[in-house]
């Protein structure tokens, strides 16, 4: 299964997720200089930090708003960028947080597990209920796909709905995770873990150890390190060791030029080094 391999990348690499949340105004003003078009650069730039970090990284997120922004010729960097993930036998998250009734849902599933978008993972919303993640767990099943769905998000709004208590005293956030995690038993790999996991942000220190221990055979997509406010201490306990979760940064590591003085791709895996060291410290 898709977790196995992924397991193994972080075993063997690391948990940093490089994140490509790509905007056109990250790109340095002289490699945006050396390209046709601000496409081919969006593009040769990803490849860039690709290159340069694919071995220290456990996976690439691709948050496909960024490319969106951008229309068609957005889109099409988003194609060619998952692509150039697939052919160095890398792993792609698709975060695409997708959420609707199952007949529509049916096609977001062949739209990103197939075709020009085909991801290994994507990000859905569940809090639709069942019925909106159904249609993907043939996928899982049977194309060695993978889910990360939304459960303790790192914005500051997290706390308006997922936070709220219902009247048996479980937050709406356990009461979506208890469903799922019931689910998610049906797709597990060798390695103890499921291919359906969660979203956690890494910023609500309060919650982590209850949704770790909660969740013990859930692995986790945790965003909010670095920029979001996020620390190192706050990510393990989110882990179970050095494995159990993939840590996302993406300003940081697309932007560490501005912190290193270094050229984009040489920074980039200088802050990975740098992360990846830092999370695992003390482990």
């Amino acid at each position: 299964m898709i977790i196995d391999k992924l397991y193994k990348f972080v075993e063997e690499r690391g948990p940093v997720c490089v994140g490509l949340d790509t905007s056109i105004n990250y790109i340095p003003e002289e490699f945006l200089k050396k390209h046709k078009d601000e496409y081919s650069a969006l593009f040769e730039f990803n490849r860039s930090i690709i290159d340069a970090t694919y071995d220290i990284s456990a996976c690439y997120k691709v948050q496909i708003a960024y490319y969106e922004a951008l229309g068609v010729e957005g889109l099409k960097v988003y194609k060619e960028t998952l692509k150039y993930i697939k052919e160095k036998g890398l792993i792609a998250i698709c975060d695409i947080k997708r959420s609707d009734i199952s007949s529509t849902a049916r096609m977001y599933a062949k739209a990103h597990f197939e075709g020009d978008f085909e991801g290994d993972f994507i990000t859905l919303n569940p809090y639709m209920g069942l019925d909106s993640v159904e249609e993907y767990l043939n996928y899982v099943k049977e194309k060695e796909k993978g889910i990360f769905l939304l459960l303790k998000t790192s914005n500051k709004g997290s706390s308006d709905i997922q936070m709220m208590k219902l009247e048996d005293g479980k937050r709406v956030y356990e009461q979506v995770g208890d469903l799922f995690n019931k689910v998610a038993e049906g797709y597990k790999g060798e390695c103890g873990y499921s291919s359906i996991g969660f979203v956690v942000g890494c910023t609500d220190t309060k919650e982590a150890a209850n949704i770790r221990e909660r969740y013990k055979d859930s692995f986790f997509l945790i965003p909010g390190y670095g920029v979001q406010g996020g620390t190192s201490e706050d990510v393990r306990r989110l882990m179970k060791g050095k494995n159990g979760g993939v840590v996302n940064s993406s300003r940081g590591i697309l932007l560490a030029y501005k912190k290193y003085g270094d050229d984009f791709d040489v920074a980039a895996r200088k802050e990975v080094l740098r992360m990846r060291e830092e999370i695992l410290n003390g482990i």
